[in-house]
């Protein structure tokens, strides 16, 4: 089982919540926030770098839409991915890095090692997360055939009881 390297990436990446901007209040927030801080940058110097200026653009509509819109929660595609699997994904990182600067076969077996142990341990993560939901899956199972059991049978009374009658 392979965790990509997306995973320990994707947690550095800053996601607006673009659905905010559907509210009118935080629109026309965000909106004189930009304004205003474009109004600061038309009082700077023309002779400035281009990439300077474009940073500076890039850098004020990120913290606009920050104070105004927040940030999106991202979704956790794998509920059983925690701080310490991200430990391993690091230390695995680490790894490569060291054996792609010194490609010796002490940093190759390393890399083996951690590797190995990155993925045993991601593996055993899952397999606990899978027994565990398979285990209240059963228990959910079970509650809801005994309440049909039960309910079959108070209705198999009733029948019962109206043929006597």
């Amino acid at each position: 089982m392979a965790v990509s390297k997306q995973a320990a990436q994707r947690f550095d990446w800053e996601r607006f919540n673009l659905g905010k901007l559907n509210e009118v209040e935080v629109r026309k927030e965000y909106q004189t926030e930009i304004t205003n801080r474009f109004a600061v940058l038309e009082n700077l110097s023309d002779d400035e770098d281009i990439n300077r200026a474009w940073e500076n653009i890039k850098e004020n509509i990120k913290t606009s839409a920050k104070e105004s819109l927040g940030l999106q929660e991202l979704k956790q595609h794998k509920p059983w991915f925690d701080e310490e699997c991200l430990g391993f994904l690091d230390q695995r990182k680490q790894a490569k890095m060291r054996w792609v600067q010194d490609p010796s076969q002490g940093s190759v077996d390393n890399l083996y090692s951690v590797r190995h142990d990155a993925s045993r341990h991601f593996r055993n993560k899952k397999k606990a997360y899978l027994k565990l939901k398979l285990r209240n899956l059963k228990l959910t199972v079970r509650s809801k055939i005994l309440g049909i059991f039960i309910g079959a049978s108070m209705i198999l009374r009733r029948v019962t009881c109206l043929e006597l009658i």
